[in-house]
């Protein structure tokens, strides 16, 4: 039986966790109060989104779909899917873009020249380039202390300020439909571990081989959940 990893003095090293997401799409309403709250939350100026929410159906995102009999149509949240194998993070000249070893993709707005490389890698539209001096709101103050610069691209960062500190993203506190989960996808015993196991959970594009860390879940048919 092979051994786990130690530590310098022989006991045995603490596994890092691997961060990720599942969003129940059955439950999801579509009200947007994540995208609204993750705004809130950064004070993100004008012009920059970090979370998005489509609607499905059909052959493209934005129509209704099914057939006549059983009409069909579904919400989407949509932000930075955290790649495992992130194409942002192959592309960045400068090392901006970067990875942490808990799988957290984040942007150092220092290093970022603004080339827009990682905008043009990403296949899920996850990012947004601040082309304007930051505006925001007169007296609007409740966010983070998140700094936006002009001329650099900026992204969900799975709310890191937050995980750090044992709590979770913003976007799945306020979630009304409790449709959105977040844990540690390199704990078989985690919730979403086992969410994902248990209901299927699906990632967007697997085909491109980048491995997200967001999981969706379909909805049940007959509304189910």
């Amino acid at each position: 039986m092979a051994r786990g990893r130690r530590r310098a003095d022989g006991r045995p090293a603490k596994r890092r966790p691997r961060w990720g997401m599942v969003i129940d799409l059955g439950r999801c309403v579509g009200c947007e109060t994540c995208a609204v709250a993750c705004k809130i939350a950064h004070d993100l100026p004008d012009g920059v989104f970090w979370n998005r929410v489509v609607t499905v159906g059909g052959a493209g995102l934005d129509v209704p779909g099914g057939t006549v009999e059983e009409p069909q149509a579904f919400a989407l949240p949509l932000a930075c899917q955290h790649c495992a194998d992130a194409p942002c993070v192959k592309v960045c000249p400068t090392g901006a873009t970067h990875q942490r070893p808990d799988g957290i993709v984040l942007v150092d707005h220092d290093r970022c020249i603004g080339c827009r490389a990682c905008v043009q890698a990403c296949p899920y539209g996850a990012r947004t380039f601040v082309r304007r001096p930051p505006r925001h709101a007169v007296g609007f103050a409740l966010g983070d202390g998140t700094r936006h610069v002009q001329g650099v691209v900026e992204k969900c960062t799975f709310c890191s300020e937050r995980v750090d500190q044992g709590l979770e993203p913003v976007c799945v506190t306020v979630c009304p439909a409790r449709a959105r989960f977040f844990g540690d996808l390199g704990d078989p015993g985690s919730l979403v571990s086992r969410l994902i196991a248990e209901r299927g959970g699906e990632t967007l594009h697997p085909e491109l081989g980048t491995r997200p860390s967001v999981y969706y879940l379909r909805p049940r048919q007959g509304g189910r959940r």
